[in-house]
């Protein structure tokens, strides 16, 4: 009831009209208007209730903690903000202060894992293999694949205080039969809003113990700095690095970075990187020893749900030229599919595939050939496509349907109790209403005004393919009616499942409002989405009821 005062008030937003919502409720549910003892009770009923809702939209520091926190904050127990000699600004800084303290408390228990899974298959024996030198081996008949190269990485966060932070990570390689390991340790601190700095310290099997620094600077509004420098130890003594970048906004969507890198593989970069809704474009130029090359990518992102991505890109160099194409596409809520075909010279054709999973990222680059066969750029191309369709019919969509399916459930469930008593409210309201949509009707034919003759609230089944689904409606022809004054009927931005006879029919699931009536003589039909404003009649009926 209270969702239902705040409701009507707030269509204009002022004490006056909150004053006229109340009077009219009032109106409507006064114990006094009804003799049968039922009618009674269930008046007197609703009647405390507008009662206890206007005493708090009317009062600035509750309607302040009801605006800021809902019903709940009106629940004083354990709530410290809630001093009622508190202005409407204090209590929402209080608020504010109090959300800070919780984001803390979370950021202190959150560790942020990431982690990167890689194999490496070797499949070339698919398509370069002569028959004739598998004849003397057993099984000679078979392509042999292997597994050539595995790669593992992980790393936690660990807040240390609200500026400093320390991050863990380590990794696992073999290549081979031959493999090493690393650590890492990385201590950040957040200097000021335009800048931090961090110290790395790590050690390994293979290159020895390193040291590192590095710092980010925003140095305007537009531009910003990186600097980092590092001294790698080993058995053939130390070896420095150092690299800078500077980054730019070129305009709103389009940024320009320029880096130099010094140490065992030195070079100068200068890239160009466009991003918009629809787009993404990225133009690299580096000169170095020992690779020097000229980049070029494009991607497209379509709208829509799935959040569609093909990509294309040109790289040539020093080591030759490769031209990569691919695809990726969300799967599920927190998981992203993407797979790319590299072609190049001298390397041959890979296919590679990512899984991204939430803060998780396995990878699988596959290499199928050292030549340029059309075969295996067919087979690249096409198999990740038919494999992807036949999983996605068989195994996606099911699993995602199901989970969709379970939840809904999980949510009927949970609100069955709350939505059984706003059901009883929505009938009591709806009997103690009949009165007053009677004398409003009368009203409203004696100048040919706005008469709801029917109206419907809740899920509708119009596609063909839903046939066999149930449509889940609720008649609202006279709540909407007795909302009606001065021939018009004004709905706030809203769930419509607040109003007063209305509940919510299905919960969780998508609603509209569907309304049929009659305005100066004339039939109108509209259908208006569940949190939707909506105005009738619209101004244009006005115009043809003056010409008619």
């Amino acid at each position: 009831m209270l969702a239902q005062v705040a409701s009507e008030s707030l269509s204009v937003g002022g004490q006056e009209e909150l004053k006229s919502s109340y009077r009219r409720l009032c109106m409507l549910y006064h114990p006094d208007k009804h003799r049968d003892p039922e009618l009674k009770r269930q008046a007197e009923q609703l009647f405390n209730l507008v009662h206890r809702a206007y005493e708090v939209l009317s009062d600035p520091q509750s309607r302040a903690i009801y605006d800021i926190f809902g019903k709940k904050g009106l629940e004083v127990e354990g709530w410290e903000i809630v001093e009622r000699k508190r202005t409407p600004a204090e209590i929402r800084e209080e608020y504010e202060r109090l959300q800070r303290e919780r984001d803390e408390r979370r950021l202190q228990q959150r560790t942020n894992p990431k982690g990167t899974i890689s194999v490496g298959i070797d499949a070339t024996d698919l398509f370069d293999h002569y028959e004739e030198d598998f004849e003397e081996m057993p099984g000679g008949g078979f392509p042999h694949i292997e597994i050539n190269r595995m790669h593992i990485s992980q790393s936690i966060e660990a807040p240390l205080t609200t500026t400093d932070t320390a991050v863990l990570s380590g990794s696992l390689t073999t290549h081979n039969g031959n493999g090493g390991g690393n650590i890492n340790l990385c201590l950040r601190r957040v200097t000021s809003t335009r800048g931090w700095g961090e110290l790395e310290f790590g050690a390994g099997d293979i290159r020895g113990p390193l040291f590192g620094m590095k710092v980010f600077r925003n140095v305007t509004a537009r531009c910003f700095v990186t600097a980092q420098c590092g001294m790698q130890f080993s058995s053939r003594g130390v070896r420095p690095s150092a690299s800078t970048m500077m980054a730019r906004h070129l305009d709103q969507n389009t940024m320009g970075y320029l880096q130099w890198r010094w140490g065992s593989e030195s070079a100068m970069t200068t890239s160009i990187v466009r991003d918009t809704k629809t787009s993404h474009f990225t133009l690299a130029l580096q000169l170095g020893v020992p690779h020097s090359y000229l980049m070029m990518s494009y991607q497209y992102k379509f709208q829509d749900e799935d959040q569609t991505k093909v990509k294309g890109s040109v790289k040539t160099g020093f080591f030759g030229t490769v031209v990569e194409y691919g695809a990726e596409r969300k799967i599920s809520r927190h998981s992203v599919l993407s797979a790319t075909v590299s072609i190049g010279v001298p390397q041959g054709v890979s296919l590679k595939i990512r899984l991204n999973r939430a803060s998780q990222t396995y990878l699988f680059p596959i290499h199928l050939t050292d030549q340029i066969l059309p075969s295996a750029v067919f087979y690249a191309t096409v198999g990740p496509l038919v494999v992807y369709l036949a999983v996605q019919k068989l195994i996606i969509t099911p699993y995602v349907r199901a989970q969709k399916e379970q939840e809904l459930e999980k949510q009927r469930v949970d609100s069955a109790s709350d939505i059984a008593k706003k059901k009883n409210e929505a009938e009591s309201a709806l009997v103690l209403m009949q009165e007053s949509v009677r004398r409003i009707i009368e009203a409203e034919e004696s100048k040919m005004g706005l008469i709801i003759l029917n109206a419907w609230y809740g899920k509708f089944v119009t596609d063909n393919s839903q046939k066999q689904e149930r449509a889940k409606v609720i008649d609202v022809t006279v709540p909407l009616q007795c909302l009606v004054k001065d021939s018009k009927l004004i709905l706030t931005e809203a769930s419509k499942a607040g109003l007063p006879g209305f509940y919510d029919p299905c919960v969780g699931e998508e609603k509209s409002l569907k309304l049929l009536y009659q305005f100066r003589g004339v039939l109108h039909q509209v259908l208006s989405g569940d949190t939707e404003a909506l105005r009738i009649p619209k101004q244009c009926e006005y115009s043809k009821a003056s010409e008619i």
